[in-house]
């Protein structure tokens, strides 16, 4: 491994190294918070060496000269690895607090090596560059998330909604690994810059093998991203997953493997074959209505922000679709620059989100009916307000991260001819705005407790809980405040988040560098 290589992987290195360092820290001390900062000093300093350690040319990793590239560390790269460590360092603050509230006593240390896995195999994922790297990072952090997602002790939800996400998630991955073998067959080749090269060039004449790999390929991604149909796990396991794991599954999972999607397909020149393009905007159009339509009846905020995030991706898949114009670099450098900002957007607006819902919770469970949230302003006016406007970002409307991100997408779907799903994705959003707006009227309107509950009140009445019971620590609450500054920076003044994504994504040497490796 030459010098170059090694300061390249650096940050990934520095995410390993930290969960050895605690697991070898808990066979001589358990310390919740000691945990909690070795993981946070993991964390960060992953990200300074990310930054620090950028540089245009893309790096080839390779376990000898003679063999294929397994991650290509780029500017591409770079942007999905940075915006997933800082949103682990939100999830990791949030959590800390979460877990200090809602487990009676110590026992959680492990969590933070679990966590430190799981956004390890999440930076794999985005710089992967062969089959192996990318089943690789997509088995660490899909084992991580198995237990994480059962994170609750004596809670039986939990061990539901890990073995519903264990045996799915099995499934899809035979999927993924037949593809993969298909694929394989027909080409001879597991980098994925190569096959993107052969498929090109054989277009639109490679075969019915490398469309049905292909397709089952997408079938193991469009699990992770909750595409329809393969989305009948995400309700059940955001329901039942903490609300910092769910925030983690929302964000970090979703992005990494939105990153693979990306640059894959739009390597492989997917356009060329008219089957994958139609099958692409049946999916776009299908998510989003399902996610829109099934979130107007959920009585649940875990389970609607579930279908909400299955409506966003959705939302993403138009500008993806819009690279299908990718031949010119002003296609590409649209799709790039909506699909850049729109994740950082909603990694902003759902890790606000669900950090509300985790503040509100205690050991009796997590905030999650939409009662619990009736008349919060008038007791927790701070909370009430951030989640306000993380669930009007998340429609959309002026003035937020969400209004500009949406603009990008429909700026980059019209660009590129894509009018009828830019309408329906116009049409969806304003669909949205009913059932955000409806969570934002309960906590603003003032009811007695006994009309809402009646006479036999539950014992999670988290909106009308003490400020005591779910006060939250500075660690969180500072999260919490740059989340909301941001969301409103983003919405006002999006310039620099647009100049970086420009720089790192949007150019038209962005993917270049990393396909001029192939063959090397």
């Amino acid at each position: 491994m030459s010098s170059d290589t090694f300061v390249a992987l650096s940050p990934l290195i520095t995410l390993g190294v930290a969960a050895l360092a605690i697991l070898a820290l808990l066979c001589v001390r358990r310390s919740h918070a000691l945990t909690m900062l070795l993981c946070l000093a993991g964390l960060v300093t992953a990200l300074v060496l990310q930054v620090i350690t950028y540089h245009a040319q893309a790096v080839a990793v390779r376990f000898n000269p003679a063999s294929p590239a397994l991650l290509y560390l780029s500017g591409y790269s770079a942007y999905f690895i940075g915006l997933i460590l800082a949103a682990a360092i939100a999830v990791t603050l949030l959590s800390y607090d979460y877990l200090r509230r809602t487990f009676a006593a110590d026992g959680v240390e492990e969590y933070y090596i679990l966590l430190l896995l799981a956004t390890l195999g999440s930076c794999v994922l985005a710089a992967s560059a062969h089959f192996v790297s990318f089943f690789l990072g997509l088995e660490i952090l899909s084992v991580s998330l198995y237990v994480l997602i059962a994170y609750r002790p004596g809670e039986a939800i939990g061990i539901e909604g890990g073995i519903k996400y264990l045996v799915l998630a099995a499934v899809s991955s035979a999927f993924l690994l037949f593809g993969m073998a298909l694929v394989y067959a027909r080409w001879g080749t597991m980098d994925l810059g190569q096959l993107a090269a052969h498929i090109t060039t054989a277009a639109p004449n490679a075969g019915l093998v490398t469309l049905a790999g292909l397709a089952m390929i997408l079938v193991g991604i469009g699990f992770k991203l909750a595409v329809v149909p393969m989305h009948l796990w995400t309700p059940d396991v955001y329901q039942a997953a903490p609300a910092p794991v769910t925030a983690f599954i929302a964000t970090i999972s979703k992005g990494a493997m939105f990153a693979l999607l990306l640059r894959y397909f739009t390597q492989v020149g997917y356009a060329y074959y008219a089957g994958l393009v139609v099958l692409f905007m049946v999916l776009a159009v299908v998510t989003m209505f399902v996610g829109n339509i099934l979130a107007l009846v959920q009585n649940n905020v875990k389970r609607l922000l579930a279908y909400s995030s299955i409506a966003h991706v959705g939302y993403l898949l138009v500008a993806f679709l819009a690279s299908r114009e990718a031949l010119s670099h002003e296609g590409m450098s649209l799709c790039m620059q909506a699909v850049g900002f729109y994740l950082l957007a909603y990694f902003v607006m759902t890790l606000g989100a669900f950090g509300v819902v985790g503040a509100l919770s205690t050991r009796h469970g997590d905030a999650q009916r939409v009662e619990d949230f009736r008349g919060l302003f008038y007791r927790r006016p701070v909370l009430a307000v951030v989640l306000s406007i993380m669930l009007m970002s998340l429609a959309g409307l002026p003035l937020t991260a969400g209004f500009v991100g949406k603009f990008l997408i429909v700026r980059a779907g019209v660009g590129t001819g894509l009018w009828v799903l830019t309408i329906l994705l116009v049409l969806n959003s304003a669909l949205s705005v009913y059932y955000y707006l409806r969570v934002v009227a309960v906590m603003f309107s003032r009811h007695d407790d006994a009309e809402v509950y009646g006479e036999g009140v539950p014992p999670l009445r988290l909106a009308v809980a003490s400020p005591a019971q779910t006060r939250i620590n500075l660690a969180a609450g500072l999260t919490l405040a740059v989340l909301l500054i941001s969301v409103i920076i983003l919405g006002t003044y999006p310039n620099a988040a647009l100049d970086l994504i420009q720089q790192l994504l949007a150019s038209p040497s962005a993917l270049a560098h990393e396909a001029a490796l192939v063959g090397r």
